[in-house]
C-alpha cells in the first residue's frame, strides 16, 4: 500500500512538474508568433517578405486590429518584398507616436551547411535555432505580439504607437523597406523617434547579466571594388604578371593595416563604463583610453582582445567576395575583390577609398566605390525622454543592471529613419554572451531566456513611452 501510494505520489509531483514546465497561453502565443515568422523564408533569392508581412497582419487582426490600421506596403516591381505598418491609435493628438521597427527579411542560409534546417524553429539546450532566430525575427515577433496583447487587453495610449516590419535591411543594392516607407509614405510612419534592433546585453561567464546596451549611431557600411586587369593569356606560357597574384597582394596589404583609432561620446561612455563592470584584463586600458583617446597603447590593448571592441574603435575594412579568371586553361584577365568598410561617423565614403588606395600602393589596382546604402547618419541624442523610460524598464526587468550607451558597430536601417527627422535608437534587452548569436552565420541562435526578458522588458517599455 505504502508502495502503491509512494508511486502515486510521485506520478503527481511528475505531472505537476511537467505542467509547470509548461509556457502560460500568453507565452505559447508568443512563441507561436515567432516559429510562424521564422519558419516563413524571406530570403531574398526564394523567401517572401510579403508572406511573412500578410501572416502577421491575419494574427494582428485577429487580436482585433481593424482593416484601416494595418497597412500592407508592396511596392509593385518588388511582390515578394512587403512591408507591414500596424498602428495602435493613441487618445492624445498633441504627442508624436513612437515607431517600432524590425526587417524581416534574412541572410541566405545553406541547408548543407547548417546542424539542422535553418528555416525550421528548434528549441535545443536552452537556446532556439534558425536562420532570423535573432537577426531580426526576434524583435520583429516581439513588436507583433506586443501589439496583439495591448489590443486583447484594450490598452489606451496616450501616443499612438506605430509599428514598421521591413525587407531589404539584408542585402546590399536591394529594394529596401524603411528607404521606401521614409521616402514615400512618410507621414504613415511618422514619429517622434523608433525603437529599432543594434543593441543587446552582455552575459558573463556564468550566464548573468553584465551590462544592457543602448544603440545611439551606427558605423556606414559601405562596399568597395578591388580590380586588376591585363591581357592574359594561355595558360602553357604563365608570366609572373597575373591578375589574381596582383589582386592577392594588394589584399595581402589590406590584411595588416588598421585604420587610425577615432572616438565619440558614445565609445568613450561606453568604455567608461565597461571598464568598471568587467573583470576583463583589458579593463584598465578601457579606462584610460576613456580618459585620454589619444592612448595608443591603451587602444591596441582593446583592439587586441576582442573583435568587436577593435570594431568600434576605428574603420575597419574587410575582402568578403573574390572572382578572377575566365578559364582554367587561360591565364585570368580580370580579378576582383568586394571589399566591405564600416565607416566610424565623420569619416567620409571618399576619404576611405582615397586610404585604400594609399594601403595598397599599386596604380595597377582600382579601387572603386560600389553604391552608397543611404545617407551617414549622425547619432541621435540621448534625451531624458529617451533614456528615462528605459531605465525604469530595466531597473523592473534587470534590478541591477546598468544602462550603457553605444555605437553600433554594424549599420541597421536606422541609417534610413534618423536622416528623415525620426531618430532611432537600438534597444531590445537581448542578452548574449561575448560568443554571440551567430547572426548572419552558421547555426544562428537565440537564447530562449534572453528571448522571453527581452519580451517582458519590451512590453513595459513600449508601455511606459505610449502613455506620454
Amino acid at each position: 500500500m505504502n508502495l502503491r501510494l509512494s508511486a502515486l505520489a510521485a506520478t503527481l509531483l511528475a505531472t505537476a512538474a511537467s505542467a509547470s514546465a509548461q509556457p502560460s497561453a500568453d507565452e505559447a502565443a508568443f512563441r507561436a508568433t515567432y516559429k510562424e515568422l521564422i519558419e516563413t523564408n524571406t530570403t531574398l533569392s526564394v523567401g517572401s517578405c510579403t508572406l511573412a508581412a500578410q501572416r502577421m497582419a491575419a494574427r494582428l487582426k485577429a487580436a482585433g486590429f481593424g482593416e484601416e490600421d494595418l497597412h500592407l506596403i508592396v511596392e509593385p516591381d518588388h511582390p515578394k518584398e512587403g512591408n507591414l505598418v500596424a498602428i495602435l491609435p493613441g487618445s492624445d493628438p498633441k504627442l508624436k507616436a513612437i515607431l517600432l521597427l524590425a526587417h524581416i527579411d534574412v541572410v541566405e542560409a545553406n541547408r548543407a551547411d547548417w546542424q539542422r534546417d535553418p528555416f525550421s524553429l528548434v528549441e535545443e539546450n536552452g537556446y532556439f535555432y534558425a536562420r532570423g532566430a535573432s537577426d531580426d525575427k526576434a524583435q520583429a515577433a516581439v513588436w507583433v505580439d506586443t501589439l496583439a496583447r495591448f489590443k486583447r487587453e484594450g490598452y489606451k495610449p496616450k501616443r499612438t504607437i506605430k509599428m514598421a516590419l521591413t525587407c531589404g535591411e539584408e542585402t546590399a543594392g536591394a529594394f529596401n523597406g524603411a528607404q521606401y516607407l521614409a521616402a514615400k509614405e512618410r507621414q504613415l510612419i511618422d514619429a517622434e523617434f523608433a525603437l529599432n534592433e543594434g543593441a543587446g546585453g552582455l552575459l558573463d561567464e556564468t550566464g548573468k547579466p553584465v551590462v544592457l546596451n543602448i544603440q545611439a549611431g551606427e558605423k556606414f557600411p559601405q562596399n568597395y571594388s578591388v580590380e586588376v586587369t591585363n591581357p592574359g593569356g594561355h595558360s602553357a606560357r604563365p608570366v609572373r604578371e597575373n591578375a589574381i597574384y596582383r589582386l592577392s597582394d594588394a589584399l595581402i596589404r589590406l590584411r595588416g593595416y588598421d585604420f587610425a583609432v577615432q572616438s565619440n561620446a558614445a565609445t568613450r561612455g561606453y568604455f567608461g563604463a565597461m571598464a568598471k563592470l568587467l573583470p576583463d584584463a583589458a579593463a584598465p586600458a578601457m579606462a584610460a583610453f576613456a580618459a585620454n583617446p589619444a592612448d595608443a597603447k591603451a587602444a591596441a590593448t582593446i583592439a587586441a582582445a576582442d573583435p568587436s571592441w577593435n570594431a568600434v574603435l576605428r574603420t575597419t575594412c574587410v575582402a568578403t567576395m573574390i572572382e578572377g579568371g575566365h578559364a582554367t586553361n587561360a591565364l585570368p584577365q580580370r580579378a576582383r575583390a568586394n571589399v566591405n568598410c564600416r565607416i566610424f561617423p565623420g569619416t567620409s565614403v571618399e576619404a576611405v577609398r582615397q586610404e585604400l588606395e594609399r594601403v595598397i600602393g599599386d596604380p595597377q589596382v582600382k579601387i572603386g566605390t560600389l553604391e552608397t546604402r543611404s545617407e551617414i547618419a549622425p547619432p541621435p541624442p540621448l534625451s531624458d525622454r529617451v533614456i528615462g523610460p528605459a531605465k525604469k524598464a530595466a531597473s523592473e526587468v534587470f534590478p541591477g543592471v546598468p544602462l550603457v550607451p553605444q555605437m553600433a558597430a554594424g549599420g541597421t536601417d536606422g541609417a534610413f529613419l534618423t536622416p528623415a527627422g525620426i531618430p532611432t535608437y537600438g534597444l531590445s534587452g537581448f542578452f548574449s554572451d561575448r560568443e554571440g548569436s551567430h547572426a548572419h552565420g552558421l547555426n544562428e541562435r537565440m537564447r530562449v531566456k534572453s528571448l522571453m526578458d527581452g519580451r517582458a522588458f519590451l512590453y513595459r517599455l513600449v508601455k511606459l513611452y505610449s502613455a506620454g
